[in-house]
C-alpha cells in the first residue's frame, strides 16, 4: 500500500467526525439562518442583531468576556512563571489541581458557585457566624464574572505555561549575562517569546466568554442577558431555528476573528499543544 493511501487510512475516523459534528452542523445553521420558516432566501434573520436588545445583549457579552479575559491573563501569567521555575514534581503537581476541576462537569461547577454565593449560601453563613458583611453578588454582572473566571481560568494557564517551559533558559541567562535586569529581561525576552502562549489562551478564554448562557442563567439569575442567552432562547423557547441560526453566525464572526489572530501569532500551534 502506497504512504498517500495509508495516510488516507489514517486520517479517515478524523474525517468521518469533522463531517459529522463539524460541517454538517455549521451547514445546517448556515441554511436555517439565510431562509425563512418556508425556506426562502433572506437576510432578515442576520439582521435581527441590530435590535436595540440584541444590541444591548452583545455588548453585555462583549465587555464581559473582555474583561474576564483580561483578569484571567493578569492572574495566569505570574502563576504560570511560578510554576514554569519549579521542579518538575511539584509544577506537575499544582497544574493537576487545576485540571481536576476541568474533570467535573461544566454544569456542576457552576451550580456550585450558585450554592456558595447565594445570599443563604455557604459563603454568607460563614460570614455571618463571624459576624462580618455578607456577600450581595448573586444574580449580578460580578457573579458572572466570578464564574467565567474560575471555569474559563485553566484555558489561559495552560497554554502561557506551555509556551514558558519551552523558553530556552540559555537564551535567558545570555540576556543577564550582558547586563539586563529582571524587567528587561522579561519584556525583552521572555514575554515575546511566551506570546504564542498568551494569544492562544486569550482566544481560548474570550470565545467561550462570548457565547456563553449557562453561567449568566445560574449565576445572574436569568436577569442579565447576553447575546448566548438570546440564542438560547430563540431555538428552545421560541423555537425559532432560523433567527436562532441568523444571530449565531453574527457571533461567528467575531469567533473567526479571534482564531485568524491565534492563527497569525501562533502559526505552529505552541500555545495551545498541553
Amino acid at each position: 500500500m502506497s504512504k498517500g493511501k495509508t495516510k488516507w487510512l489514517l486520517s479517515g475516523p478524523f474525517l468521518v467526525w469533522s463531517v459529522a459534528f463539524i460541517v454538517i452542523p455549521l451547514f445546517i445553521i448556515v441554511y436555517y439562518g439565510l431562509t425563512t420558516a418556508d425556506g426562502a432566501f433572506t437576510l432578515s434573520n442576520v439582521l435581527q442583531m441590530g435590535t436595540p436588545e440584541n444590541i444591548k445583549a452583545l455588548v453585555y457579552a462583549l465587555v464581559l468576556s473582555v474583561i474576564s479575559t483580561v483578569i484571567c491573563l493578569v492572574m495566569a501569567y505570574p502563576l504560570a512563571m511560578i510554576l514554569s521555575n519549579m521542579n518538575f514534581n511539584a509544577n506537575g503537581f499544582i497544574v493537576m489541581i487545576f485540571i481536576i476541576p476541568m474533570w467535573m462537569n461544566f454544569l456542576l461547577r457552576t451550580l456550585a458557585w450558585q450554592t456558595l454565593l447565594e445570599k443563604s449560601g455557604v459563603i454568607n453563613m460563614l460570614l455571618g457566624a463571624l459576624h462580618l458583611p455578607k456577600l450581595n453578588i448573586i444574580n449580578t454582572p460580578y457573579a458572572i464574572l466570578l464564574g467565567m473566571v474560575y471555569n474559563f481560568l485553566p484555558f489561559m494557564l495552560l497554554p502561557i505555561y506551555n509556551s514558558l517551559i519551552k523558553i530556552d533558559q540559555n537564551v535567558v541567562n545570555a540576556a543577564r549575562d550582558l547586563g539586563a535586569n529582571g524587567f528587561h529581561t522579561f519584556w525583552r525576552i521572555i514575554f515575546p517569546l511566551s506570546l504564542p502562549g498568551v494569544i492562544s489562551g486569550i482566544t481560548m478564554v474570550f470565545v467561550p466568554a462570548l457565547t456563553t448562557f449557562v453561567i449568566s442563567d445560574l449565576l445572574g439569575g436569568a436577569k442579565i442577558l447576553l447575546i448566548g442567552n438570546v440564542i438560547e432562547q430563540k431555538f428552545k423557547q421560541g423555537n425559532n431555528w432560523n433567527v436562532g441560526s441568523g444571530l449565531s453566525l453574527v457571533l461567528m464572526v467575531f469567533i473567526l476573528i479571534s482564531m485568524a489572530v491565534m492563527h497569525k501569532y501562533d502559526k505552529e500551534g505552541e500555545g495551545v499543544a498541553f
